[in-house]
């Protein structure tokens, strides 16, 4: 792929998880789908920045608000609407739903709803590719709410200790649930925490997409050459409640806008328009593509097959006779 064919394709994915959360918000509105929504409105950036620096045999470890981590790691809208819908066709066989989704086949593990809890299972992954020798990276994607429980603590200093290839990717959206970070944190500023551990840790601006792709690029490359993990704290922030409830009133108004100014999106469309990369058309193109891409895969989804009684004895450790 060229560097301007990557360009698009970050563009493009970036596009789709988007429309994807809109589509999705609105299909919960309506009352289509069970369960709830974590959503990602405003960090798309993220995701498709570190995702895009991995390789295809490298794995992440999500969180319950995943949507935008799975199309980032490749999955597609068909697999992951049929997960919503929990049909049997779904990525995690209608058992996972929204908060839970992933698929080992295409580097993602099925998200983890507890609050850094990817964390030391991402260690333990680094640690299988270490002593296989595979040179595969796992990068952990958890919230500025998971640095004060203690598998943050935990996974880190195992990492570090075993010099293990994980990138602990942090997307700092100022809020764990409904309360600001700094009122939880005498030093708001997550990177500063990697000195503590002895590893290398880096502040980035979480809403431009080709920052997170080239600070990942460097953490793989650190990760690969055998010299530990890194801390990566993007900065960032949801466009959307904690969950599909929440109204946001905790996020002043003046903050709200300021950050919405500082789109990702429109970022990076304004700066392919400015560099002759693509015009206004080509984006509207773009957006209009994966709309009608959602909009074929809810159609589908909606009559998708849903799993029988027999299947609540597959995928589980035991069984009816089972010691």
């Amino acid at each position: 792929m060229s560097a301007l064919e990557r360009r698009l394709e970050l563009l493009d994915r970036m596009i789709r998880i988007r429309e994807f959360e809109e589509g999705v918000r609105f299909l919960f509105l309506e009352g289509s789908m069970p369960g709830t929504i974590h959503q990602c409105q405003g960090q798309e950036a993220t995701a498709v920045g570190v995702c895009a620096a991995l390789r295809p045999d490298d794995f992440i470890t999500s969180t319950f608000r995943g949507h935008g981590h799975a199309i980032a790691k490749g999955l597609g809208e068909q697999e992951l609407l049929d997960e919503l819908f929990g049909a049997s066709t779904g990525c995690c066989k209608g058992k996972g739903g929204s908060m839970h989704v992933g698929n080992m086949s295409k580097g993602m593990v099925p998200g983890i709803a507890i609050v850094g809890g990817g964390i030391p299972l991402a260690a333990g992954m680094a640690l299988a590719f270490k002593m296989r020798k595979t040179n595969q990276v796992v990068a952990c994607f958890f919230g500025d709410g998971a640095v004060a429980e203690g598998a943050f603590h935990e996974g880190v200093n195992m990492a570090a200790i075993w010099r293990l290839p994980a990138i602990f990717a942090c997307e700092n959206n100022l809020y764990g649930a409904s309360t600001r970070i700094d009122l939880v944190m005498k030093n708001p500023r997550v990177a500063d925490r990697a000195v503590s551990y002895g590893i290398a840790g880096e502040t980035v601006d979480g809403n431009d997409v080709e920052a997170v792709h080239a600070a990942t690029e460097r953490a793989a490359a650190r990760c690969r050459a055998g010299d530990g993990p890194v801390l990566l704290e993007l900065l960032t922030y949801r466009q959307t409640g904690h969950s599909r409830r929440d109204p946001r009133q905790y996020q002043p108004e003046a903050e709200r806008k300021a950050w919405a100014g500082r789109d990702p999106i429109e970022i990076f469309a304004d700066r392919l328009q400015a560099e002759g990369v693509i015009d206004e058309a080509g984006v509207e193109h773009i957006r209009s593509r994966a709309t009608q891409r959602f909009a074929e895969a809810v159609e589908k989804a909606r009559s998708a097959p849903q799993p029988s009684i027999d299947d609540l004895e597959t995928d589980v450790f035991a069984a009816e006779g089972a010691p």
